[in-house]
């Protein structure tokens, strides 16, 4: 299809979502409707009806007054030249000139069943702009753009924007906020006139990243109500934004945001944007369900069941000796662990987190053959070994520090402050760069590393590369993933985790290139249950690490009994974070019933529909997971706080099928329970009860009354017709 197309829009469909464009006339497209399956519109031909061409008739504006005398088109890249006066998709300029785009489409190329491609130009400011844009099999519209420059001088870019429409009957703006051992924190307003904006300067994705920037109708929750959502596929500085104009335009956009100066596209030169993701759904469940098909049919998902895993972080610490490393493998092993992780504190000079980042050779003084033993013992016992490293970061006291100050990553003349003892090492540097894909290529190959947990301790502050200190985030950025990919590449078989002080770098960029994501360094079980329910939104549960702790929480003091620990660490990608050896024999053999469970609910957990009920009390939580055939599907009931009214009342169970019937049972090792009443639940026996899928998603059936910090399990299979 060339510039001079038919002016019929574009429609694509896929995973009960449509998108149509207006794709006439030479400027950039614009969208027509990104949201519910229109079904099969008609295009005219056979003597049937053109609605396509009627949907675009419907959808021209009256002219306001005090307005440009013609329409205003807000595109996928919306430019003031053609009179919209909101965010502008394109920021830059050519020395003080070319400041406003109006690019003129040159060609459009459907590229697959659901896909496009737009090349265009603007011939004054002489730029060259690509547009691809993708609706998948599961419902998410993805797109990105490249801007060439054409001119003969350098182009300085400040932003490039995208942005995809939404109706005016969205009414809420939800997003997350949070900080370190607080992640993903929701935070709901009113969708009114004006920008809500959230950047993010912190050089990685972020403690308090928005996640899924959405919109939706007043009400709406996980089951119900129409949303809109944007996420930006980036692991560096990014902004997202929801905008509504009193001109009747409401909007998503985002992209990548970029550092005064940090890039000048010289004559021919080139940049992308990071991919930008929306998704469309009745209820946050249903958007979300779109993000997690999207992940599960990427041909690099992974592909095998996620090994139970212990990382002996908050076992150990620092104090790493072979006889109590091999003493927790051998705990490890007896609960049924698949997967041993080797944490901070095994290189040269760590002894705390002052000293040796950069320095990553295995610390003789500690290991004088090395970590052989160690690994030799971890596979005897049937268990992976993982190691911990940190790349990127750099401590001023190290050998690499002394030897090489310029390589730490800082403005001209000065350092940033210091954060965790350390700095940031300038991976923009080709030299440094270098030198880090050579050892990490070294230790995975020499200890035959099947798991990397690779953190990210600090943000970048005043991130400067090179000698003149220009802004060095996105080179940063473009260099982790293509160390990731290098040595990806050289060690198929090796699976990274993303750690960053926890969860602050979880987005579909670093996801290209790992196997999974820290959720959080806090594993308290009710922090947890908010923290893991809303990184949910994007990722489905075989993709979020979530570990068992000890019974006093490092992090916040909390108690919990090890039924709540292990059923909150249960509905994720499953792991061991508590020094077992100091587990009493009944501690260890509760969990290994727990882990056993795990194992046998995994392709349920890690292959199902995630669900959430919308209960009416705030202090209890209703969440499952659903068979893709609606054959089975395990829910728990979470009490967090001490609710105002007892008995609990009746918890809906949804997802299921309408029509069929379903046994349902508590569901051991969840089963048992402990709360505030004088008289058992009749149903809550082996034998259950058995309803419609309609009945339990309606209806429901009475809770157990817990005591607050608790949970139990229930498990509906459907009967035979």
């Amino acid at each position: 299809m060339t510039a001079d197309r038919s002016s019929r829009p574009v429609h694509f469909r896929a995973g009960g979502t449509s998108l149509v464009l207006d794709c006439s006339g030479p400027r950039l497209p614009r969208v027509l409707h990104w949201g519910a399956d229109l079904g099969d519109l008609g295009d005219g031909t056979s003597g049937g009806a053109d609605d396509l061409a009627s949907l675009a008739a419907a959808s021209v504006a009256e002219l306001g007054t005090s307005v440009p005398d013609v329409p205003v088109p807000v595109s996928v890249l919306p430019e003031q030249s053609a009179g919209w006066l909101g965010t502008p998709g394109l920021a830059g300029h050519r020395e003080g000139a070319d400041f406003s785009c109006a690019f003129t489409v040159r060609e459009l190329r459907l590229t697959a069943p659901r896909s496009l491609t737009v090349e265009a130009t603007d011939e004054q400011a002489r730029l060259g702009l690509r547009w691809e844009l993708e609706l998948t099999s599961s419902g998410l519209v993805r797109h990105r753009a490249f801007l060439t420059n054409r001119g003969e001088g350098p182009y300085t870019l400040e932003a490039l924007q995208l942005a995809l429409p939404v109706p005016a009957h969205a009414a809420e703006v939800l997003d997350l906020t949070g900080r370190h051992l607080r992640e993903r924190s929701p935070q709901r307003h009113g969708f009114t006139l004006g920008t809500h904006l959230r950047e993010n300067r912190r050089g990685r994705t972020g403690v308090d990243a928005t996640l899924v920037h959405t919109v939706g109708e007043r009400g709406f929750g996980f089951r119900g109500g129409e949303v809109w959502g944007l996420h930006v596929a980036w692991s560096g500085n990014h902004r997202t934004f929801a905008e509504r104009t009193n001109s009747g335009v409401s909007l998503l956009g985002g992209g990548e945001l970029l550092l005064p100066g940090e890039v000048r596209l010289g004559p021919g030169a080139t940049y992308g944007t990071p991919w930008m993701y929306g998704a469309y759904g009745r209820g946050l469940d249903d958007m979300a369900a779109r993000f997690h098909a999207h992940l599960r049919q990427r041909p690099h998902h992974p592909a095998t069941p996620r090994p139970v895993t212990l990382n002996t972080w908050e076992a150990v610490y620092f104090r790493q000796d072979l006889e109590t490393l091999t003493a927790l493998a051998d705990a490890a092993a007896e609960v049924g662990a698949e997967r041993f992780v080797l944490d901070d504190g095994w290189f040269r000079g760590r002894r705390d987190d002052r000293a040796g980042l950069g320095d990553w050779y295995v610390d003789p003084d500690v290991w004088p053959q090395g970590l052989h033993p160690l690994v030799a013992h971890v596979r005897s016992r049937g268990l992976q070994f993982g190691l911990w490293v940190e790349p990127e970061m750099i401590n001023p006291d190290s050998d690499l520090a002394r030897a090489r100050p310029e390589w730490i990553l800082s403005a001209a003349g000065r350092m940033p402050p210091e954060a965790r003892h350390q700095q940031v090492l300038d991976l923009g540097r080709p030299e440094a760069y270098a030198y880090v894909l050579d050892r990490l290529d070294a230790l995975v190959a020499e200890y035959a590393v099947d798991y990397l947990k690779w953190d990210h301790n600090r943000d970048l502050v005043d991130a400067g590369s090179g000698g003149r200190g220009t802004g060095g985030v996105h080179a940063q950025t473009t260099s982790v993933y293509a160390l990731m990919d290098e040595l990806r590449r050289r060690h198929p078989a090796l699976e990274i985790e993303s750690c960053s002080s926890g969860g602050a770098r979880v987005d579909l960029g670093i996801l290209e290139r790992s196997d999974r994501v820290w959720t959080s360094d806090c594993i308290d079980a009710l922090e947890r249950q908010q923290i893991q329910c809303w990184t949910g939104l994007l990722l489905p549960p075989e993709l979020m690490g979530a570990h068992v702790g000890a019974p006093v929480s490092h992090t916040t003091g909390r108690t919990h009994g090890l039924d709540f620990r292990a059923g909150t660490a249960l509905f994720g990608h499953m792991g061991i974070e508590w020094d077992l050896t100091r587990a009493t024999p009944g501690e260890r053999r509760r969990l290994a019933d727990w882990i056993e469970a795990h194992k046998r609910l995994r392709p349920l957990l890690h292959g199902g529909t995630v669900v959430h009920a919308d209960h009416h009390d705030p202090a209890l939580l209703v969440h499952g997971v659903v068979a893709p055939d609606l054959s089975r599907a395990v829910y728990a009931v979470v009490q967090t706080a001490t609710s105002v009214q007892a008995p609990a009342g009746r918890v809906r169970l949804p997802g299921l099928a309408p029509d069929a019937r379903y046994a349902l049972a508590p569901l051991p090792p969840g089963d048992g329970f402990r709360g505030p009443t004088t008289s058992p639940l009749p149903w809550w026996t082996p034998e259950g009860v058995t309803l419609s899928g309609r009945a339990l998603s309606v209806l429901g059936v009475q809770a157990p009354t817990l005591h607050p910090e608790s949970l139990v399990l229930i498990e509906a299979r459907r009967l035979a017709p």
